[in-house]
């Protein structure tokens, strides 16, 4: 797998809270000049990135209920309209991870059904992140076999604000549990070239990382 082949699957990605328009103009002239998957950006940036990669054939992500996933339901189906609006191609969606820990699997699987359906009523691809590194192996399990009953594009690690990332056994485990249907994007502490490929080799079909020039 080259080089060529990693940047085509990668979302280069901006969330810091302190991010700037200008570093948003660098983020999407750096997508164009390494032709990456798509720029994942607060929902904010979202028109921004859009009108600059206009035409590029690379798309615009963006989180929605984002970091902690704990707002309405009806907050992150308006995200994912709103997006749609201002340009963007992609959704990443955060888990009610508090639900989740409180065993409501029922209220994380009425919301994530409700935003999977609204992205793909407006024709967006979209990501749910479950925040692995606060749920048990079995938490996990669940969050993805939810995911997968979802119709969900993908399950997604980590947003990294949560103090862990991406783990080789949590993207192998994940896309077992997920099956052939949805796929599996691996993100937060991704540094290094070598181990990119090695979550790739682990099932990985996407990855997230701020960190993917260096």
């Amino acid at each position: 797998m080259g080089e060529f082949n990693l940047a085509g699957i990668t979302d280069h990605t901006l969330l810091k809270p302190q991010a700037t328009e200008k570093d948003i103009v660098t983020l999407c002239h750096e997508a164009q000049e390494h032709k990456f998957a798509t720029v994942c950006v607060n929902p904010s940036y979202v028109q921004t990135a859009a009108k600059l990669l206009f035409g590029t054939g690379i798309g615009v992500a963006a989180v929605v209920g984002f970091p902690l996933g704990a707002t309405f339901t009806e907050v992150k189906v308006a995200e994912v309209f709103m997006v749609k609006a201002h340009g963007g191609k992609e959704v990443d969606m955060v888990m009610n991870v508090g639900w989740a820990k409180s065993g409501n699997w029922q209220g994380v699987e009425r919301d994530i059904s409700r935003v999977v359906e609204a992205a793909h009523a407006c024709g967006l691809s979209i990501k749910v992140i479950i925040e692995t590194c606060l749920l048990t192996e079995s938490e996990k399990k669940t969050a993805a076999e939810i995911v997968r009953r979802s119709g969900a594009d993908y399950i997604k690690t980590s947003t990294g604000f949560a103090g862990g990332g991406a783990t080789l056994e949590d993207v192998q485990n994940l896309k077992e549990w997920v099956g052939e249907n949805v796929k599996v994007k691996a993100s937060g502490g991704i540094r290094t070239k070598e181990f990119a490929l090695q979550l790739v080799e682990a099932g990985a079909e996407r990855l997230g990382t701020s960190a993917v020039l260096a």
